[in-house]
């Protein structure tokens, strides 16, 4: 979801809907009380071991429920999914997800499947979509998906509802989480899901999504059609540079602080978090959520709260090495879109990206909405990203547009 955008639009695009709200939260306890209001208990589904007799591979299921306490539209059906994955050193970690099955009978050769890469809801266990009543996303395009007949498996990400630390902001280990769930879905509900797939991503998930076409290209599984990328942090500097003007509150840097101490366990957060930067990591690191963040250094600046040249920190140097994309080639369509007023992912970055990618032999569609926020991309652009996966599922061409934007 959103990284941040403006305060009037973020209020109207994800408090209003979500929390029948007209206002971000102004401090800490209003922020953990919204959060309240769409949580759900994290029970043993997500924290007991796998048996022992359950195969470990990646992708393997290990447990699966169907889930009655989702606020969706009526006729869909929901279920919870735990399975193997991989973090960004192929360790196995077990990962959560949801699946969303549109309202009917699954058509011949089951419902065509999308492999979903939410934005950023925070870094700690109860962050999980699957943990939220809205699904985090819900009115925000994701339920628009299955009403069009398409399924949706939606990965948490490991750490989120799963214990340990969740690599927030890494291309590798978000992929493999996508990636993953798509055979574990199939596992969970054989004969419903369609083989075919493909996947989407915004925000936090638009870098995940493009990272699932280049792993593709590597597994070269024929049953992955291609990927949508909206918003996404392909330009993970361009995302983290100090802004000359910053709206609202800067909460996703501690946030990338997080990330950091997790794919690099000897990274001292306080290298990089000032004092005031630091005051709340605790918070973010163990119970609070997106709403909880921004609160928590609302009025506050990057400046503020961290330390100067924190980008060139050898952690920060490795993860902007690590997190590159628009090099490696994709495997099948690509289409990539982001807002022209998005202050939380600047569209500059995005645009840079996939010129870079052009350049790099790799075939894209772009788009670009004009003066549309972050959120408001996703929820405005829902219908373009169905459009064309429903095409590549219908096997019509590829219209690349490299060379014209």
């Amino acid at each position: 979801m959103a990284l941040l955008s403006g305060a009037t639009i973020m209020a109207l695009s994800v408090g209003q809907h979500a929390f029948g709200q007209t206002a971000l939260p102004k401090n800490i306890p209003e922020g953990l009380k919204l959060e309240a209001y769409q949580a759900l208990p994290i029970t043993p589904f997500y924290t007991d071991n796998a048996p022992a007799s359950t195969p470990s591979w990646p992708g393997a299921l290990i447990r699966a429920e169907k889930v009655t306490d989702y606020a969706i539209p009526a006729g869909m059906t929901a279920w919870r999914i735990l399975y193997h994955s991989l973090d960004a050193e192929r360790h196995d970690v077990p990962t959560s997800a949801f699946v969303l099955l549109p309202a009917g009978p699954a058509p011949a050769g089951g419902w065509p499947m999308v492999a979903w890469a939410h934005g950023t809801s925070g870094v700690a266990q109860p962050c999980a979509p699957s943990l939220m009543k809205d699904l985090y996303y819900g009115d925000e395009g994701l339920f628009e998906f299955p009403k069009a007949g398409l399924a949706v498996v939606a990965t948490d990400y490991h750490g989120e509802g799963t214990p340990g630390a969740h690599q927030y902001m890494n291309k590798l280990a978000q992929g493999y989480d996508v990636i993953y769930s798509v055979a574990a879905a199939h596992e969970a509900l054989p004969g419903l899901l369609s083989q075919k797939w493909v996947a989407d991503g915004h925000s936090q998930g638009g870098m995940a999504s493009w990272s699932v076409g280049e792993m593709e290209q590597q597994m070269n599984n024929p049953d992955y059609l291609g990927t949508v990328s909206v918003s996404g942090t392909v330009d993970m500097l361009d995302f983290i540079a100090p802004k000359p003007e910053e709206i609202g509150a800067p909460f996703y840097f501690p946030m990338v602080a997080f990330g950091l101490k997790a794919r690099y366990p000897d990274f001292d957060v306080k290298t990089a978090l000032t004092k005031d930067g630091y005051e709340h990591y605790p918070l973010i690191a163990t119970k609070a959520c997106w709403f909880t963040g921004y609160a928590a250094y609302l009025g506050k600046t990057s400046a503020q709260i961290m330390k100067p040249n924190w980008t060139k920190l050898p952690a920060v140097q490795a993860m902007l090495k690590e997190d590159r994309i628009g090099d490696e080639p994709v495997k099948g369509p690509l289409m990539v879109l982001t807002g022209g007023g998005d202050v939380s992912v600047p569209p500059g970055g995005v645009r840079k990206t996939a010129h870079k990618a052009c350049k790099n032999g790799i075939k894209l569609f772009f788009h670009l909405y004009p003066g549309l926020d972050h959120d408001p991309t996703m929820i405005n652009s829902t219908q373009d990203q169905i459009a064309w996966i429903k095409d590549r599922f219908a096997g019509k061409p590829f219209n690349e547009n490299c060379g014209t934007f």
